[in-house]
């Protein structure tokens, strides 16, 4: 619900000014996958290798931000919705202060993410998708959540019950099978090569 009498105030330190200092564009990276093709791990490790490049940056992990800002919400469909699109608007504040930000999040639909997508200028936003074998994913399971909806104790999980709708033009596409390193190397060339940070 939009308030007619709610201006959105603009602050003399712009996003521009930010960017200068930081020396680095503010995008979100939006890593999405099914649960286990890596998304964090490679998030995390790219983050690891822009601190050491003085890289301004934030990683939004789904399971943190469910410890906080979206500790009220369900795991249904509608709430799995609010869920993305408070991660999109929180991500934004970050591009806006100049950060290079980085989400580690499932988003299973097309929908979803194009609505995250609109919040952005388009050289803001990279789809970042972690194309990993369902059967890998599987035998990762990192947390055992494949083990207990193969047994019917979790229900609406993400590739067994629940659908995931591939990226159709993902900004950049990494086989989750590659190695953790060569995952990070594709994307700090990606990154260079869009002129996003410079080496």
């Amino acid at each position: 619900m939009q308030y007619k009498n709610i201006i959105w105030h603009q602050h003399f330190i712009t996003q521009k000014l930010r960017e200068q200092k930081n020396k680095h564009k503010g995008v979100v990276l939006w890593f999405t996958g099914l649960s286990g093709s890596g998304k964090s791990t490679v998030a995390g490790f790219l983050e690891q290798k822009l601190y050491h490049m003085n890289i301004n940056t934030y990683l939004l992990d789904g399971d943190n931000l469910r410890h906080g800002l979206c500790s009220d919400l369900s795991f249904s469909n509608l709430d799995r919705k609010e869920n993305i699109r408070r991660i999109g608007e929180v991500a934004k504040l970050m591009v806006d202060a100049g950060l290079l930000v980085m989400t580690a999040f499932i988003s299973p639909n097309r929908y979803e993410r194009r609505m995250v997508r609109k919040l952005f200028n388009n050289d803001r936003f990279v789809e970042v998708f972690i194309n990993t074998p369902l059967s890998i994913c599987e035998s990762r399971d990192p947390k055992g959540l494949y083990k207990k909806a193969r047994s019917g104790k979790l229900c609406n999980f993400t590739g067994i019950d629940s659908h995931y709708e591939i990226p159709e033009k993902p900004d950049i596409k990494l086989n989750g099978e590659e190695s953790i390193n060569q995952l990070v190397d594709n994307l700090l060339n990606f990154l260079i090569e869009r002129n996003i940070i410079n080496v």
